[in-house]
């Protein structure tokens, strides 16, 4: 574990012999970069943001952060312009703690490690009721990935209609969901989901249970690991994966299931990050099979 200064701000940086961690100090935190040592990061950063503090209203900023599910305002945009007091070194890594925001009363802690031979980051999420009256809320990681790259999220398996007769999926639509939006490709084992800079919001979730979604810039392959649990409530209409674009960005979310919490109670999730390169571009799910599944 380093500090080092990182675009303007005080920064946390871990680091193996390929690739590196950059954790920001002075806002947030944020998980601010994710990449190859010297290569690109595969996280956003939105420059006009970048060394910026003390805002007064919450700046996305990129990366990826530990957010609060479901999402309303201000309860979810509760800001984080400013150093936080909790940042300690564990094996292989390192411990942020949010002090708990007026707003919403949650601690946010996220135990950050990045294994030491190999290019994969364990990211353990908890929210931690701090309030005197119980809390109904999701734990929410949403990473912030750059721009010009796509989304790739496999399917369940195909099982003939004589052997499973009830639904497999579960799907969730926004107000501003457009399905023939040309930056989707529904196809039969997976669906792409392109980030493109002249197109704005759109958003689609589901039940995923397959365990991973990746996204693909340059040759550069993201892939985020999650668990889904059975017979738990998710948020947002019941599912535990959002995917959402914007002209900046776009973002591969995991939720986990809803929780009641006491005060001092919390509730913890992790997500499991690899990245690999050179990876070429896929263009078909015939590429997905041939240059991804065997990655994943």
């Amino acid at each position: 574990m380093q500090m080092i200064d990182y675009k303007g701000w005080k920064c946390i940086r871990l680091a193996n012999k390929q690739v590196e961690l950059i954790v920001t100090r002075d806002v947030g935190p944020r998980i601010i970069r994710f990449g190859f040592i010297g290569g690109p990061n595969v996280f956003a950063e939105f420059e006009d943001q970048m060394g910026g503090r003390g805002e007064s209203e919450w700046m996305i900023r990129g990366g990826h952060r530990l957010w609060i599910a479901p999402e309303a305002a201000p309860w979810s945009y509760e800001p984080d312009n400013e150093p936080y007091a909790g940042a300690e070194a564990i094996p292989n890594g390192v411990r942020t703690v949010q002090t708990p925001g007026p707003l919403t009363g949650l601690e946010k802690q996220m135990e950050i490690t990045l294994d030491p031979e190999q290019n994969t980051a364990t990211v353990r999420h908890t929210l931690t009721n701090r309030r005197d009256t119980p809390v109904r809320c999701s734990v929410w990681s949403p990473s912030v990935m750059g721009p010009g790259g796509q989304m790739i999220l496999p399917l369940p398996a195909k099982v003939p209609h004589t052997e499973c007769l009830l639904p497999t999926q579960n799907w969730s639509l926004w107000s501003y969901t457009v399905l023939n939006d040309p930056r989707f490709t529904f196809g039969r084992d997976y669906i792409f989901f392109r980030q493109d800079p002249a197109r704005g919001p759109n958003k689609i979730g589901l039940m995923h249970r397959e365990g991973w979604a990746a996204y693909q810039r340059e040759e550069v392959l993201f892939v985020k690991y999650f668990d889904y649990v059975d017979d738990a409530e998710y948020p947002d209409g019941n599912v535990n994966f959002e995917c959402f674009s914007n002209e900046a960005m776009l973002e591969v979310e995991s939720l986990g299931p809803m929780v009641s919490l006491q005060k001092d109670e919390s509730a913890s999730r992790t997500e499991v990050w690899k990245i690999f390169a050179p990876v070429a571009r896929c263009e078909s799910e015939e590429d997905v099979e041939r240059w991804v599944k065997p990655l994943v």
